[in-house]
């Protein structure tokens, strides 16, 4: 049984590698606390360029950034930043971990949200390498954020994160109740309409979140939920 996520909390953010990242299941979540007044910012740390193929990347750039704006108005996030590592060669390195630490540092979150990243989905899956990578230095990037001899270049030190929270994650541990939000999680990924139709087997976004969402819920006292994986810092 998976424990209900804390929701005793008032700002949060949502850190991960490419635009529709978060569209993929945690934006109902998302939906589901902006609702509750919290203040959820987003950090992106490419602009997905290299996610589609056959267009360039100084086209694609642009287009995911304005479809992640607008998947962000739907659920109630107003801030939205993008770091500009480069799409499919982010590296878990100290000059991603400065960054990282840098927008901690300036949003001071009580709770970090992200995707899974873990090797796999589950099964003989093999997750994206820049969300491996996003996810790791995410973690030691919370840490960082606290201790003012590390990137002191990078703002006042903030050590009050509580935890962070992975979504989607094989290993998940709580979760967060969505029925009355998961139609605003699907509107959030139907923003994505260029990269969706690009795909080479096409998502629909209602069957796909609704299903996961309803598979979700089968371990969880609620109809439809997310899940996520706490990892404490």
């Amino acid at each position: 049984m998976l424990d209900t996520l804390d929701e005793d909390w008032s700002v949060g953010l949502a850190v991960v590698a490419h635009p529709d990242d978060m569209e993929y299941g945690a934006a109902a979540a998302v939906a589901r606390w902006t609702d509750q007044g919290k203040t959820i910012v987003y950090c992106l740390v490419t602009k997905g360029e290299a996610g589609i193929a056959g267009m360039a990347p100084e086209v694609v750039g642009p287009l995911r950034m304005a479809e992640q704006h607008a998947s962000c108005d739907v659920v109630g996030v107003t801030d939205v930043r993008f770091l500009d590592h480069p799409d499919g060669l982010v590296e878990e390195s100290p000059a991603l971990r400065r960054d990282l630490a840098a927008v901690i540092r300036d949003v001071q979150p009580e709770v970090i949200l992200s995707i899974n990243h873990r090797d796999s989905w589950g099964g003989p899956s093999w997750n994206h390498v820049d969300h491996r990578a996003v996810g790791r230095a995410l973690l030691d990037a919370a840490r960082d954020a606290g201790n003012e001899w590390i990137f002191p270049d990078a703002g006042p030190a903030w050590d009050g994160v509580r935890f962070v929270a992975f979504g989607g994650s094989p290993q998940s541990t709580h979760a967060v109740d969505v029925t009355n939000t998961i139609d605003r999680g699907i509107a959030s990924l139907e923003c994505h309409r260029t990269y969706l139709d690009a795909l080479a087997d096409p998502t629909d976004p209602e069957s796909f979140l609704r299903g996961n969402a309803e598979a979700a819920a089968g371990d969880t006292p609620f109809d439809l939920a997310a899940t996520f994986e706490i990892v404490f810092v």
